[in-house]
């Protein structure tokens, strides 16, 4: 009797559908890919498809997503930190969370958002996540007492850069130079400091 477990293994899985995805977006279009069309192709069913993913989209930004929800973790709000280690613990974690960033299905439909029909959809799901990231970042400075708007203001910046950074590591070859020095390159843009 084998103790295996049946079925797919679990990442794997969540790599089939994804590259199904990216393979149909290719062949077909975003718009014109259902997630009917992604589990006929990668061999399961519409329900499995829902176990890895909430939604189409989620195919692009799940990995991305679950950096966020890390980066949330890492910086949770210290009441009366000093202002400049706030600035240098926002750094570090945007740092932590470009390092392992290795090509997936984000990176290639960001190379191919055109090809893929997925300029409208990934411009707007950027700015979902740019904006997640931004609340992140100034809930951390808030609890260490930078005011409001600044803390506003820096955040939405520091996510910029990050998002910025990513598209242009996708735009140089994935793989080929590593998403934290594009990511250095973006944040000595942003000048300022938190205090």
């Amino acid at each position: 009797m084998s103790s295996e477990p049946r079925g797919r293994p679990r990442a794997s899985s969540r790599e089939v559908l994804a590259e199904a995805a990216c393979e149909l977006f290719l062949e077909q279009g975003y718009g014109a890919t259902s997630v009917s069309d992604i589990t006929r192709r990668a061999g399961v069913s519409r329900s499995s498809f829902f176990n890895y993913f909430p939604s189409k989209a989620d195919v692009l930004w799940g990995g991305f997503d679950e950096r966020i929800a890390e980066l949330g973790a890492q910086l949770e709000p210290i009441e009366g930190a000093d202002a400049g280690a706030v600035d240098v613990d926002v750094r570090a974690a945007l740092a932590s969370m470009a390092q392992g960033f290795a090509p997936d299905s984000l990176a290639l439909a960001l190379v191919n958002a055109r090809q893929m029909e997925l300029d409208d959809e990934l411009e707007r799901e950027a700015s979902v996540r740019q904006s997640r990231i931004a609340r992140v970042l100034a809930e951390r400075m808030r609890g260490a007492g930078v005011e409001e708007l600044r803390a506003a203001v820096i955040g939405s910046a520091y996510g910029g850069a990050l998002m910025a950074a990513v598209e242009e590591w996708a735009r140089q070859g994935a793989g080929r130079v590593s998403l934290g020095d594009v990511l250095d390159r973006a944040l000595a843009v942003v000048s300022f400091r938190v205090g």
